[in-house]
């Protein structure tokens, strides 16, 4: 059934230039896209300014960090053989392949740490990016590069490393970090201000 779903969705690749444009991008891009909410998140200010916005920052980039790491241990430990090497006459690869193991894709096991860390503490961004963690999951997939299992077992990899950053002393730390970071940025713009008006 992995390898059937799989073959189904990598085929609509194949079959539409359009769809496999947009997957390619997705896979291969849409980290700038994370990279330009986080620094929304963060760096908003005024009527846009979020705390919880700033929190989901501190705690996207730990849960990606402690995810990833997670995710290291576990493809060492089991070296499943990428789809389009162990299917070569029946997978079309449209990105430069990767040799290390598919299982899990650390695209998705990233995304979802990211977008589980957001939404816990910002929901409209936090749906923004869960919805942008599917894509990338489902792009994976689309070129070519990945299993459906292997962008599952990567987002719920990235959710549990989300969710065990949620328990109360260690969100309790990353808050107070992101808050201490927060403070440091508003008083940077504010001399930066000053110093302008004085010029």
């Amino acid at each position: 059934m992995d390898f059937s779903l799989y073959q189904s969705v990598n085929g609509l690749a194949e079959r539409s230039d359009t769809f496999e444009d947009v997957m390619r991008f997705l896979s291969l891009d849409a980290q700038f896209i994370f990279l330009a909410l986080l620094a929304a998140l963060f760096f908003a200010r005024g009527k846009w300014a979020s705390r919880n916005g700033r929190h989901g920052v501190a705690a996207a980039g730990f849960s990606a960090l402690l995810a990833l790491g997670a995710a290291q241990v576990i493809s060492h430990a089991w070296e499943r053989t990428r789809p389009f090497i162990a299917h070569p006459k029946d997978a079309h690869l449209f990105i430069p392949g990767s040799h290390d193991s598919s299982f899990p894709s650390d695209h998705a096991t990233a995304a979802f740490a990211i977008a589980v860390s957001i939404w816990l503490r910002h929901r409209r961004a936090g749906w923004l990016a869960l919805g942008l963690a599917t894509l990338v999951s489902v792009s994976r997939v689309a070129v070519g590069t990945h299993y459906p299992t292997d962008v599952l077992g990567g987002a719920v990899l990235g959710t549990v490393a989300a969710v065990v950053l949620w328990l109360p002393p260690i969100r309790r730390l990353l808050h107070d970090l992101a808050d201490w970071a927060g403070s440091l940025y508003e008083r940077a713009v504010e001399g930066m201000a000053r110093t302008a008006r004085r010029a």
